[in-house]
């Protein structure tokens, strides 16, 4: 796990400055996602893998003042990145590793992850962690701003049924992780899979 967390560590070290400037049309598609787990005011949710922070404002927008929103990453660069773009201001940003969050548990109302499912080293057990600070009947959203396909195409690949994000695999492996999927949308100007933390 070291080896795959240095491995993501080098990539998005190498790649934040820019990040941003890389993807510029992908903030009312952020927004979308966000709205998309009925946040209330006052409610307390974490971005997980938030990188630059581009679902930050989004997710401040939505709980208000009164809320709380945290965003965690692995890459110290990232998290560079998003103080220097203001993101700070909508959110607590932690250096820290979603498979071992130094959060309670039950402690949340929802999770946004943007990109993060092809990223995790042990998915069954990474989402088990990001159930546990999730209270029942909290909510979680994985999103990219991109379907499958698309996303397959820019990188030079073709998707298969077996990919970690298809409907047929991400539905169990939720389901073992403590999410029941409640929606799914596979397209090629977003992927977004909602799941309910179960009881």
């Amino acid at each position: 796990m070291a080896d795959d967390h240095a491995h993501i560590q080098e990539f998005f070290t190498a790649r934040a400055a820019d990040w941003d400037t890389r993807f510029p049309d992908d903030g009312p598609a952020y927004a979308a996602a966000a709205g998309s787990l009925s946040l209330r005011p006052g409610d307390t949710v974490l971005d997980a893998g938030c990188g630059t922070g581009r679902a930050l404002p989004a997710l401040r927008a939505a709980v208000g003042p009164q809320g709380t929103v945290v965003g965690v990453d692995l890459t110290a660069a990232m998290l560079e990145t998003a103080v220097r773009a203001g993101r700070d201001r909508d959110g607590a940003l932690l250096l820290a590793d979603v498979a071992r969050l130094p959060l309670r548990s039950a402690s949340l109302d929802a999770v946004f992850a943007a990109g993060l499912i092809s990223h995790l080293s042990r998915p069954g057990p990474d989402l088990a962690e990001l159930a546990r600070v999730v209270r029942p009947g909290g909510r979680l959203a994985l999103f990219h701003p991109v379907g499958r396909a698309a996303l397959a195409a820019r990188h030079g690949r073709r998707i298969t049924d077996g990919d970690l994000r298809a409907e047929p695999s991400l539905r169990p492996l939720l389901a073992r992780s403590g999410w029941r999927l409640d929606a799914y949308t596979d397209e090629d100007d977003r992927f977004l899979a909602l799941a309910v933390r179960a009881s």
